[in-house]
């Protein structure tokens, strides 16, 4: 075996499990609106489950109707009406040897009113969250006994349907951790001040359902190790409060780190790498006999293995892991790495559940919607399709197609594979966008798929061919906007830095623009050594981007100082400078440039899309081609339009 110790069996409290793979809570939105599990909550989990997963660990469910809602949709324990379809998921989970363990939460001060029907959110004190900016008002001690008796109430909803165990989300600055910590707990009650008072609402909860579930229900508590805030929780506190948990009879704890206002911490972007926070959790089971499950951005199993060794955790958690590919380990077991689908840590998923909308993933189209997609259809039947572009919708339209048992062809007129996704994983600590594109190109081998590179077929080729159908996947060009002076030798669209066509360095330049490729470029030629200032007409930088990416992103643009310019436009590129406005004063500049950079945009490469609906009956545009935008839109469409071809 090749991961001896990510596949030996593992223990919580009474439950077995057959391996130390954990997935742990992730928000999906795929509830009933109810509260109840959906049959595609049922479905999405069951993928996982038969993927080889050792423990499951449901999504935040809701325990307090009132004040409680974290999402739109979500899993609820606190009516007994919602556990008849607690227990079917129960059951289609452990016919695969899974274990599943239900997360009870209440958000507190981490949500929004508008989710509440209006009602102002609730806290342990008055204290507003910087990122979500609603003011609560605080718990009364009477408020806060009766969430006691909520939790407990929906650990036992959880045991009558025959869920393995349950884990109270105490981290992440939701409402459990607002009681422990001292940066959002001013109480005076019972409830707050010296650490017992800090610690008795969990402690009243866990002793709660030791009373009503017994000693052989598991209790699993989810920590945030460091919130990363001044004034909140560092290590070391959290080292005091999880031998605290051991002495009144938790059976594991799930170690993770960060608070909404340190958003990136939670939920990391693609520049943090795999076990960047490691010493967190393997500082805490250093400090306790019990187990202990981590994140720690885990997306390869010889990474997991090592984890192991080194006694960082006992339990591995892979949460967006299992949302690129749900067969993560059964592959793993397999020894078939290369064929795991990995996640690239863009956030799609977060970012779909934050805008209200059902979980999705950039890289795994059937996310959120197994059941739609729960059948694919083998009846190809050889018929020839080509696809022109090699990019992530391209490469996902053939991989499909080829399950589907068509012979799909594939045209790509550079020497490589991975269209815009390759660039996107040049930038510093971009490297996970490369990992998809060698997952991509690896599938395609597997599948003996006819792959020709430094190929443009003319009408002529593809009408010798003889399609079935034609998927058009041809990607986007850059817009250049009509700038005076635009046409000049020293300016560079972005994808030709990222390319290294154009190398510069101890140069002043100005990038045009300040989208993700234009930031990324900007960092890019910044850690190569130049002068770098990015100007925007937008009143912020990075506009559209999601937060934490975002706040990340200009964290590394203020490390090289890259000077940025908003709401400025640019009027003329000169020879050595160029003139901006201030749109709101209407004064000009100039500033020094060696070298120009654009990167205001791109629009389709239209190509001959219209003349190949005269020579084929199925004719798809997708990706790029078709809109320019997201990874996660040209993977999407890639395998809808794959799908549905007929």
């Amino acid at each position: 075996m090749k991961y001896p110790l990510l596949f030996s069996e593992g223990q919580i409290g009474s439950v077995k499990l057959k391996n130390r793979i954990v997935m742990p809570a992730i928000g999906t939105s795929l509830a009933s609106a109810t509260g109840e599990a959906s049959a595609e909550l049922i479905r999405y989990y069951e993928e996982r489950a038969r993927g080889g997963c050792g423990l499951i660990i449901t999504e935040i469910t809701k325990i307090d109707e009132t004040y409680g809602a974290g999402l739109p949709t979500q899993l609820t324990a606190t009516d007994p009406e919602q556990v008849p379809q607690l227990e079917r998921l129960t059951k289609t989970v452990h016919k695969y040897g899974t274990k599943l363990f239900v997360q009870l939460h209440h958000p507190g001060r981490e949500t929004h009113g508008h989710l509440l029907k209006g009602k102002q959110i609730v806290a342990p004190s008055a204290i507003m969250c910087k990122s979500t900016q609603e003011e609560p008002r605080a718990l009364t001690t009477e408020e806060t006994e009766g969430l006691v008796k909520a939790f407990v109430k929906g650990a036992r909803l959880a045991q009558i349907a025959g869920v393995d165990g349950v884990e109270l989300h105490g981290a992440h600055g939701y409402l459990i951790n607002q009681f422990l910590s001292p940066y959002t707990n001013k109480r005076s009650d019972k409830y707050g001040g010296h650490f017992e008072n800090r610690m008795r609402f969990i402690t009243e909860i866990i002793l709660g359902i030791r009373h009503i579930c017994g000693a052989d229900f598991p209790i699993s508590v989810r920590l945030s190790a460091d919130e990363f805030v001044e004034g909140g929780l560092k290590l070391d506190d959290t080292v005091k409060i999880a031998r605290y948990l051991e002495s009144i009879g938790i059976d594991a704890l799930n170690i993770s780190s960060g608070i909404y206002e340190s958003g990136a911490t939670i939920v990391e972007p693609t520049s943090f790498a795999q076990g960047w926070k490691k010493h967190l959790a393997k500082t805490i089971k250093a400090a306790v006999k019990l187990p202990v499950i981590a994140v720690n951005v885990v997306r390869k199993p010889d990474f997991a293995e090592e984890l192991l060794t080194d006694h960082v955790s006992d339990f591995i958690g892979l949460g967006r892991a299992h949302l690129a590919d749900p067969d993560w380990a059964n592959k793993a077991l397999l020894g078939q790495d290369e064929s795991i689908r990995p996640c690239i840590s863009c956030l799609h998923c977060i970012a779909e559940v934050s805008a209200g909308r059902a979980v999705k993933c950039a890289v795994n189209p059937k996310v959120g919607r197994e059941e739609e997609f729960s059948h694919l259809e083998t009846d190809g039947d050889n018929k020839v399709v080509v696809i022109i572009g090699g990019g992530p919708g391209g490469m996902e339209a053939a991989r499909t197609l080829a399950l589907r048992n068509y012979q799909p062809i594939l045209f790509e007129k550079e020497s490589e594979l991975g269209g815009a996704l390759r660039l996107a994983g040049k930038p510093p600590g971009k490297e996970k966008m490369t990992w998809f594109v060698d997952y991509q190109v690896h599938e395609l081998k597997r599948l003996n798929i006819d792959i020709r590179l430094n190929t443009s077929p003319t009408l002529a080729d593809i009408r010798a061919l003889n399609p079935h159908a034609v998927f058009w996947a041809a990607g986007a060009e850059h817009i250049v906007p009509p700038i005076k002076g635009v046409d000049q030798s020293r300016i560079s669209v972005a994808s030709d830095i990222l390319d290294e066509k154009v190398t510069l360095t101890d140069k002043e330049v100005v990038v045009i623009g300040s989208g993700m490729t234009g930031c990324e470029t900007a960092e890019m030629l910044a850690a190569d050594g130049n002068r770098v200032t990015i100007v925007e007409m937008q009143k912020t930088v990075g506009n559209g981007i999601y937060p934490s990416i975002r706040f990340d992103m200009l964290q590394k643009l203020n490390k090289y100082q890259v000077e940025i310019m908003t709401e400025h436009s640019v009027n003329t590129i000169h020879d050595d400078n160029v003139t901006v406005t201030n749109l709101k004063s209407g004064t000009t500049n100039e500033i020094i440039a060696d070298h120009v950079v654009l990167s205001v945009g791109v629009k389709p490469r239209v190509g001959f899309v219209d003349q190949l609906k005269e020579i084929c009956p199925h004719v798809a545009v997708i990706g790029d081609a078709n809109k320019g935008g997201r990874i996660a839109d040209a993977v999407r469409e890639g395998y809808e339009k794959a799908f549905v071809l007929n």
